[in-house]
């Protein structure tokens, strides 16, 4: 089954992999063939996109080939990651069971990324409430009263003449400037992006930003020990593991850093002194559970630990990060919205002043 041009933008959402992966090792362990747990799953399929990757499987399974080859086709849908636990299921006879560890590996990213956009919905909406509330003010009352105070001449008080310059020039150059960043914003995310070099610049000074940077290396933790944790369960080598572990990470700092320690390891180096020439990165606590793990062959299980520790430590950080945020945001939000106020109340006050 070939993949048309178009095919690269389709989209399988994580729970609908979550349910592939789970139905079909149900099907599995419950004793059908891989040809017939397909065509139930197949029957149960609601995405169209997922839908028709299932009749392409079908039909590369029907013909003698492996899941996991057919699921290669697909690149754009399943990351190496999906396709390499597959592969060691059906080699080591437990495809069943690599399905389910899949299943539970996703649904656990899920709630990760799920907990990170909840964090950062209250800061959206007070972000968005101040944004509106100030434009309501600074474009549809100001702009009434401002010929009652141009007919009085009236001195105007400084906050209000910066108020009436930042208006103007906004009704000026406000449509070039907002067509202008989305223009940068487009470029940067579209064509310097794909520039090696920038994109690793941008993606190291994201590990330096102050309270982000603590937050971003918490995430990563959990992604490369869960991540590494369930494929050296699968039975993956793990100069083999760490190489499908670092194509699971977009930051390029990190996926540099990982395939180093995959090289060093291959050289017959330990993955614990690979991580350790990079503190920055990989914190004392996963350095030293995993040379623990290495000199007592518990490597699988301590990973799985720093797994649970990071996830619980990235719960912490968001809610700090909240806790931080709202209180800022509110002030940024009160000194932005009484400046506008305090600008368009002053002269009213200097008028009925002057009447009396």
């Amino acid at each position: 089954m070939s993949i048309g041009p178009l095919r690269i933008f389709e989209r399988i959402s994580t729970q609908e992999k979550i349910n592939f992966a789970r139905h079909l090792a149900i099907v599995i362990k419950a004793g059908l063939p891989l040809l017939e747990g397909l065509k139930i799953v197949r029957k149960q399929e609601t995405s169209r996109t997922l839908a028709r990757v299932v009749d392409g499987l079908l039909l590369d399974v029907n013909n003698g080939q492996f899941l996991a080859a057919s699921l290669e086709k697909y690149g754009h849908l399943f990351d190496d990651f999906f396709t390499n636990i597959v592969r060691v299921g059906e080699s080591s006879g437990t495809l069943a069971q690599n399905l389910l560890y899949l299943a539970e590996e996703l649904r656990k990213a899920k709630e990760l990324h799920a907990k990170i956009r909840s964090a950062m919905i209250y800061p959206a909406i007070i972000l968005i409430a101040t944004i509106a509330l100030t434009g309501f003010l600074a474009f549809f009352i100001f702009p009434q009263l401002l010929p009652v105070f141009e007919g009085l001449s009236v001195q105007l008080p400084a906050s209000t003449r910066l108020l009436i310059t930042i208006v103007n020039l906004i009704r000026l150059y406000g449509i070039q400037a907002l067509v202008v960043a989305v223009l940068l914003v487009v470029a940067v995310r579209v064509f310097l992006m794909r520039i090696t070099a920038v994109k690793y610049f941008f993606d190291a000074a994201g590990l330096f930003m102050p309270v982000m940077s603590s937050l971003a290396i918490n995430v990563s933790m959990v992604n490369f020990t869960r991540v590494l944790g369930i494929l050296l369960k699968s039975g993956v080598r793990i100069h083999e593991a760490l190489g499908i572990t670092a194509k699971t990470f977009d930051n390029l700092v990190y996926r540099r850093r990982i395939h180093d320690a995959q090289d060093k390891i291959q050289k017959g180096g330990q993955l614990s002194a690979s991580l350790a020439l990079h503190r920055r990165l990989f914190p004392s606590l996963l350095v030293g559970m995993i040379q623990v793990g290495e000199n007592t062959g518990n490597l699988e299980e301590n990973l799985f630990y720093l797994s649970e520790y990071y996830d619980e430590e990235t719960d912490e950080r968001l809610r700090n990060l909240t806790s931080l945020l709202e209180p800022m945001l509110l002030l940024i939000m009160g000194f932005v919205v009484g400046f506008v106020a305090i600008s368009i109340i002053t002269p009213i006050y200097s008028i009925s002043q002057g009447i009396k």
